[in-house]
């Protein structure tokens, strides 16, 4: 039967995230019932709690970084028991039977993912994420974290790991290569620990200099300030990919500059509003741009079982679930190093 389980949530766009409580579907055949310890705040959190990237579904439980035990399986569930750790990303459905979903790329099914939150499942009932105390989530769509990794600094990983990582090993970072990871937050702090793992030579490409240590000492090689006109003429025609972060409008045509022939800049970060773009900057080099969105079921296996054999879980500031909003307030600010995450027994 239908439960329901308390959790945080917007009531409307733009609104204080407050206490509720919202229901969670009785356990499936392939269920499987987690409860939460960890969610992490993402800034995707933020831009569909305020409806910036479109009209949102309201009330609002944000949060696709989840991390947790299973305490219920149904009949049917292989993959996992109770008591196993086990994570949830961005999506926890898809068609299943497009040309992606069939080569596990579920996060670009042609039919569209059904979103941990902010979406509607096949019942046509809203999704409610991570800012709660439990999920029931279909077996094929919960991952497994090893025991390497702990549950708070794992829990960023089901999004900024999975987001960083599938870039890097679709455009082949590693040995001999040179990658540029375009600013140091949420996102780019794992960028920089999984290129570096990888084997590439990392450069990290922030605003200022205010974070160059940290970045030297998450596994960065070199590290530069975009507000200095000089960087990009000392950099032209280095990298062989550069993966930008950053969820506002940058000069890609200066950024494209800092390309060899035949790279690529990818973008992971989402900003609001469109950007222009000189297309001589593309043509003369023939260098990519392009984008990349989170990653599959096995792909994100992958990643977390990446991470746990290097040791890369993200940098945290674990926090109440009484302080979300003014968590919010500080993501906005920069004001985080590098991914606050909510103690979920809080709620």
């Amino acid at each position: 039967m239908t439960t329901n389980v308390s959790a945080y949530a917007a009531p409307a766009a733009n609104a204080p995230l407050e206490r509720t409580t919202v229901p969670r579907r009785p356990v499936g055949e392939h269920d499987v019932l987690i409860e939460i310890k960890y969610a992490g705040i993402c800034h995707s959190d933020i831009h569909q709690a305020r409806d910036g990237w479109g009209e949102g579904i309201f009330p609002m439980v944000p949060g696709h970084e989840i991390a947790g035990i299973v305490t219920e399986v149904g009949p049917g569930v292989t993959r996992h028991k109770a008591g196993d750790r086990v994570g949830v990303g961005c999506f926890v459905d898809s068609c299943r039977e497009c040309e992606y979903c069939q080569q596990g790329l579920e996060q670009y099914c042609v039919k569209g993912g059904t979103g941990t939150y902010n979406a509607l499942d096949k019942n046509g009932e809203p999704t409610y994420g991570g800012y709660s105390t439990h999920v029931v989530v279909d077996e094929n769509y919960t991952l497994r974290i090893p025991d390497g990794l702990s549950l708070d600094e794992a829990a960023p990983l089901l999004c900024a790991g999975i987001t960083l990582y599938s870039p890097l090993a679709h455009w082949n970072a590693g040995p001999g290569k040179k990658v540029a990871i375009v600013g140091l937050g949420g996102l780019g702090h794992m960028g920089v620990k999984i290129a570096h793992a990888l084997g590439a030579e990392v450069t990290v490409l922030s605003q200022s200099l205010k974070k160059r240590e940290d970045g030297l000492k998450l596994g960065a090689d070199h590290y530069y300030a975009t507000s200095d006109p000089e960087t990009f003429t000392a950099l032209a025609g280095s990298f062989d990919l550069i993966v930008s972060t950053v969820s506002a409008p940058i000069d890609f045509g200066a950024y494209l500059s800092l390309l060899k022939t035949d790279g690529a800049l990818v973008n992971v970060g989402a900003p609001e509003e469109p950007i222009a773009l000189n297309l001589f900057s593309l043509i003369g080099g023939r260098k990519t741009l392009a984008g990349s969105m989170i990653g599959g079921i096995a792909e994100t296996q992958e990643m977390l079982d990446f991470c746990a054999a290097h040791g890369l879980g993200a940098e945290i500031e674990v926090i109440r679930a009484d302080q979300i909003n003014e968590a919010y307030e500080r993501v906005l600010a920069s004001d985080v190093r590098y991914r606050f995450v909510i103690d979920t027994s809080t709620i």
